[in-house]
């Protein structure tokens, strides 16, 4: 009876242990500063290469696609004017 008593104490620590774990990457991942960290990384991965070198294309098709709606916008305004 001792023996399966001290067996569940030692499952409950162990499962303590994991949800502790478990809780504390959730905090960390939900934490704004880590979402600020990982969405920067990833919006840095998307205009630079692992080397550093810029990514021209993508860098070109976002820029484009700025300049195509400032046009846009400036057509709107004189042709609603």
């Amino acid at each position: 009876m001792s023996d399966q008593v001290s067996s569940l104490e030692s499952e409950i620590e162990e499962t303590r242990a994991r949800l502790g774990k478990t809780i504390d990457q959730l905090v960390y991942r939900a934490s704004p500063k880590t979402i600020i960290r990982r969405e920067f990384a990833s919006v840095k991965a998307h205009f630079v290469d692992p080397s550093g070198a810029p990514r021209t294309d993508n860098i070109l098709m976002v820029a484009g696609g700025v300049v195509g709606v400032v046009a846009l916008w400036v057509v709107v305004r004189k042709v609603a004017s």
